[in-house]
């Protein structure tokens, strides 16, 4: 498949629109049409209806292939590229919120740093389409254990760090005094679902065998202060990585002491780094 024409077909997907897609790519409304046909020809199925305009379900199908399709071509641009240009004297760090611990900001270099906070699946993402050097994604793992990344680029990755976490809730909850909680006990409970802010409410429910933990409230941003906020305020519970529930004003973290998970805090990067990205990933990974 040619991926000019992949890429004019989501577009017009995306948007409902044949004039739409035009004006978002640059092209003619006709070179959009002629895009699409040529496509549909080559894989011998109608993908969309016109009136309206709608993927068929064999456009569907592509749909589901075609991201991962598009991330890789742009990963793999993205790789020669950098493999051809000069060393850049600045950096690009991408990080999940919460992945930015103290041992990550005090080894961030003095000057030419720029940090861009992200959701946690789009870590990986840019790196690997080369809009970031480096990246420091973060989770919920068994000690010692990997972090089950998305597939979207011959990337490297390790581990840099790992630290308790701890349940945040009011200093009046009726939990506030324990001390330690086992997550079982905390299945049926209210919960803030902050995919991006906080530790995705779905791994604390595989590691309860699948079950509870539905939301009180979902938070869609980023800043891990108001996650502590809500949670402060009575909203629902979170669970964070110990460095982030100190001084909370107005809430307590308790620790989370079964099943055995811990905060952990992966590198990630693309071929061999260099310049100002190869000192950070020594400052982070002495050893390696």
């Amino acid at each position: 498949m040619d991926p000019h024409l992949l890429r004019t077909y989501v577009t017009v997907a995306r948007l409902a629109s044949f004039s739409a897609a035009a004006r978002d790519l640059g092209y003619t409304q006709s070179a959009v049409s002629q895009h699409v046909a040529a496509l549909e020809q080559d894989l011998g199925a109608p993908l969309l209806t016109r009136r309206p305009v709608a993927p068929t379900a064999a456009g569907e199908r592509l749909l589901e292939h075609a991201g991962p399709l598009l991330l890789r071509l742009e990963a793999a641009r993205a790789d020669v590229a950098r493999m051809a240009a000069a060393p850049a004297h600045g950096l690009t760090l991408a990080t999940s919120p919460t992945a930015l611990t103290p041992a990550a900001l005090a080894a961030l270099p003095p000057a030419g740093v720029t940090l861009r906070v992200l959701a946690r699946d789009a870590v990986p993402a840019a790196v690997a389409a080369g809009t970031a050097d480096l990246g420091l994604v973060d989770g919920l793992a068994a000690p010692s254990d990997p972090l089950p990344l998305p597939d979207v680029a011959p990337l490297t990755t390790y581990g840099v760090g790992e630290e308790p976490v701890g349940v945040l809730l009011p200093t009046a909850h009726p939990l506030a005094r324990r001390a330690g909680l086992r997550l079982g006990d905390l299945a049926d409970a209210r919960w803030i679902d902050a995919p991006d802010a906080g530790l995705p409410l779905h791994r604390l429910r595989a590691a309860n065998g699948g079950r509870g933990f539905r939301p009180a409230l979902r938070y869609e941003g980023t800043d891990v202060r108001v996650l502590a906020a809500l949670a402060a305020a009575g909203h629902g519970l979170a669970v964070l990585p110990r460095s982030a529930t100190a001084g909370v004003p107005g809430a307590v973290a308790v620790p989370l002491t079964g099943p055995r998970i811990v905060h952990r805090v992966e590198l990630v990067h693309v071929g061999t780094p260099t310049g100002a990205a190869r000192a950070l990933v020594a400052a982070l990974s002495p050893g390696r």
